[in-house]
């Protein structure tokens, strides 16, 4: 009498891989603790760049992305990610409140949205809906900007009216990298730095290389 070969049960379904990008440790330890119970942690990334590299090597399903990375912030880091992993979801986990935030993150790619101060189970299913191929906000965010829209100029605006090119500059002179060095990174001349550094101060309505900085710190363009 013959015995039908064991099949494998249909209902179990992989873990999704993930990619941490968070530059404080202790918060980065505290995420992973809330998703491995779900989640296989793929790598874990600290800046920007790194989490260019680590995206086209390891190919996870999702990304926790923070805001505030050094070198390459997360919204710039979205939009490369968007042509380089466009099969990658993305869910930023920041602290972020301002509306503009929220929508510079989802226009830049990004399929989630969880802050920080929310709840561990928020961040969970956000990872289970954009896996479903849908969008999620942290349910706080709707007390916090249930307000109506200011009509003046955001920072968020400002920034998002800038090149490419003009948002890495502006985060490197604020993390205080000399423009040699930005040069170095960018693969540009020091005098393409100056260019940049004087059309943003004009276009920012700053003075000096000091009000720059202190313009992209005060409104969170960097890492703290």
């Amino acid at each position: 009498m013959s015995t039908s070969p064991v099949r494998a049960r249909s209902d179990v379904v992989a873990k999704p891989r993930i990619l941490i990008a968070e530059d404080h440790q202790l918060v980065l330890e505290g995420i992973k603790r809330i998703v491995e119970p779900e989640c296989v942690v793929a790598g874990t990334a600290t800046t920007g760049q790194e989490v260019l590299s680590l995206a086209s090597e390891l190919k996870p399903d999702v990304i926790l992305l923070d805001i505030a990375l050094p070198l390459l912030n997360g919204i710039e880091v979205a939009r490369k990610l968007k042509v380089s992993c466009p099969n990658t979801k993305i869910i930023f986990v920041t602290m972020q409140l301002n509306r503009d935030y929220i929508r510079e993150a989802f226009e830049a790619g990004g399929s989630g949205y969880v802050l920080k101060q929310a709840a561990a189970s928020d961040l969970l299913a956000a990872i289970r809906e954009v896996q479903r191929g849908r969008f999620y906000l942290s349910p706080m965010l709707s007390e916090v900007n249930g307000g109506t829209a200011s009509t003046e100029e955001t920072p968020a605006r400002l920034f998002g009216s800038l090149t490419p090119r003009q948002r890495q500059v502006l985060q490197l002179v604020a993390e205080g990298k000399p423009a040699k060095e930005i040069a170095g990174l960018l693969t540009i001349s020091v005098k393409t730095v100056e260019f940049h550094k004087k059309h943003l101060m004009q276009q920012l309505n700053v003075r000096s290389t000091a009000e720059l900085i202190r313009y992209a710190v005060e409104h969170k363009w960097v890492a703290s």
